[in-house]
């Protein structure tokens, strides 16, 4: 590896470091959504703070519209801190750049 190169795993620790202190979306696989302030994320999950535990299959609207309107109206606050083991995640994206129209 050439001096200055980072492992891939470097490059992830690094570019999730960049979300810490930011309003996230953690999606899953299935109709679980978490929206909450970054906090921490480690090698076992990410720590969120003043969060949203949405089932998407509860309730009239779809995945994309919760988010949308959650980005737009702010997130439902139903849980202070919330721990999402990083196995259950397959995409994190920062809330304030979620399309909104």
């Amino acid at each position: 590896m050439q001096a200055g190169a980072k492992c891939k795993e470097d490059v992830v620790a690094d570019e999730l470091d960049k979300l810490v202190g930011h309003e996230v979306v953690l999606d899953t696989a299935g109709p679980v959504v978490y929206m909450g302030r970054l906090v921490e994320c480690n090698v076992g999950g990410f720590w969120l703070v003043d969060a949203d535990l949405h089932n998407c299959s509860e309730g009239h609207a779809t995945r994309e519209q919760y988010i949308s309107e959650s980005a737009r109206d702010g997130i439902h606050v139903n849980r202070r801190r919330i721990h999402v083991f990083r196995h259950a995640v397959i995409s994190i994206s920062v809330l304030g750049e979620v399309v909104t129209d």
